[in-house]
């Protein structure tokens, strides 16, 4: 392997399953320390296992910031230091009419997919200050550059993730702390249905496809990829941007 991220220690949330498990994955292959955060215990621990020496795990809440102080605290004392942080756990309500989604979901999306940021960029800094610097990526969401019916309340928490990532990149750059998104369209994890509305049929997934010039749905390996490019150094004159991976789809 080319060891893009050798020598460096990474912090990825969310990462038990999906893009945040090959997120993780792809980090360790290039060289990284990488610790795992996610409510899925069991799942997480199955990852870091996987992946070998290189990997720990941590359970906890991306919606508690004593259980983000606890995953930065594992991250230095893993890796010896804190260089990439990746928020990527995310949470949607159903596709259904927005006035049928209730409170308790409403609040739900935009604690996982806002307020964690919030958590996890007050929990690190102290950390990325310390050392001159580091990269913090945001998995936004196509949602919130191309809205479709039935998701508003999640595709508004996504275009928060979205602008807040190029804000923070603005306000963070001299601490030389850099910010960029990834935005993915819908891909094949355990929350296609909710996004969908539907059951996961072929049929119901051909609609969606149809909708994608590229003519299929992203894969973990498309997001991994991504995060690995604007991690490295070979993106680091790159901040601010939010990288849409999506086939074409908010073309």
């Amino acid at each position: 392997m080319s060891g893009r991220l050798e020598g460096k220690s990474a912090l990825v949330t969310g990462a038990a399953s999906g893009f945040g498990a090959a997120i993780a994955e792809r980090f360790a292959r290039e060289g990284a320390r990488v610790t795992i955060f996610d409510l899925d215990e069991a799942g997480g621990r199955r990852v870091a296992e996987r992946i070998g020496e290189a990997a720990t795990s941590l359970a906890g809440d991306v919606t508690r910031r004593a259980d983000f102080d606890r995953a930065i605290a594992r991250a230095v004392d893993h890796g010896g230091r804190l260089d990439i942080l990746v928020n990527n756990a995310g949470w949607t309500h159903r596709n259904k009419p927005l006035e049928e989604v209730s409170e308790d979901e409403f609040d739900r999306v935009f604690a996982i997919n806002v307020k964690s940021i919030y958590h996890s960029v007050q929990a690190s800094l102290s950390a990325f200050t310390a050392q001159g610097g580091g990269v913090i990526l945001n998995i936004g969401s196509t949602a919130g550059i191309r809205p479709r019916p039935g998701l508003t309340w999640y595709n508004g928490s996504k275009g928060a993730v979205n602008m807040l990532s190029r804000s923070l990149a603005v306000e963070l750059a001299p601490r030389g702390i850099r910010v960029n998104a990834v935005a993915p369209v819908m891909g094949a994890t355990a929350l296609l249905e909710s996004f969908m509305g539907l059951p996961d049929t072929p049929e119901n997934r051909a609609k969606f496809i149809a909708t994608i010039p590229l003519g299929r749905l992203s894969e973990p390996d498309d997001i991994a990829g991504a995060c690995l490019y604007l991690a490295s150094d070979d993106a680091r004159f790159v901040t601010g941007v939010v990288l849409e991976v999506d086939g074409g789809r908010t073309i």
